[in-house]
């Protein structure tokens, strides 16, 4: 516990002389761990994919049971959700490179070609077209007492201040077991409330996690520079 606080402690003092991370100082998430994202406040959120189903294919019973199901499940809540819809443009960079391959394992010259060809015509007509992607996430959250019970003037004084103590950093380690059980119930209420529904549920790992906020705060760069290796990658420059 002591060689963890040593290295929050540089860190904090690296994060505050270093321009580069001036951006991050101003986010509220503290760090990533465990599958769960942890704020600055000690507050804990679980994030949640699910897919999407369409509605007006269903016959007018099965209309029925997803809404007299999704109404059960908001009612059964004694908590807040937050519900986001991201879109962005369609990546199909990976199945791009894996038709170039094809390509050139391809001893006959006529099929090789034809499928250049194709992979060319789908990669012009995603970039033309905008075609874009939808997905669908679930923010659980978990507070701890104190941040609950903050006033609006403290919320706010605590939304404005970007720097990181140590005691924060402790206080954060110390209860975060504690709050995480708390979390998983709340994770595993959400995730029966929303398969009984007819949705698939999965909560993102921290590697995926990583992924999606790089992604959020980098569009043109993630467009070109992929988080294949996440060991590789040192998080405290990102």
């Amino acid at each position: 516990m002591a060689e963890t606080i040593q290295t929050a402690d540089k860190s904090v003092r690296q994060k505050k002389g270093s321009a580069a991370s001036s951006t991050q100082l101003y986010l509220d998430i503290a760090e990533v761990k465990d599958n769960v994202i942890v704020l600055k406040n000690g507050g804990l959120r679980a994030i949640l994919q699910t897919n999407s189903i369409n509605f007006n294919l269903k016959s007018e019973e099965e209309q029925n049971a997803i809404i007299y199901g999704y109404q059960r499940f908001l009612n059964s809540l004694d908590f807040p959700i937050q519900i986001v819809v991201r879109s962005r443009r369609l990546d199909i960079d990976k199945y791009l490179e894996n038709l170039k391959e094809l390509a050139e394992k391809h001893v006959n010259p006529l099929i090789k070609q034809q499928t250049l060809e194709y992979r060319e015509y789908i990669q012009k007509l995603v970039e033309y077209a905008d075609i874009m992607e939808k997905k669908f996430y679930v923010v659980v959250p978990y507070d701890p007492y104190r941040a609950q019970n903050l006033n609006l003037f403290a919320k706010f004084m605590q939304s404005i201040s970007s720097a990181d103590s140590i005691d924060s950093i402790k206080r954060r380690h110390h209860e975060f077991d504690e709050l995480n059980k708390g979390l998983s119930q709340r994770v595993n209420m959400v995730k029966a409330g929303l398969e009984g529904c007819n949705l698939r549920v999965a909560q993102l790992s921290t590697p995926q996690i990583i992924e999606l906020f790089y992604q959020i705060y980098n569009p043109d760069t993630a467009r070109n520079e992929k988080l294949d290796d996440l060991s590789k990658i040192d998080v405290e420059s990102l």
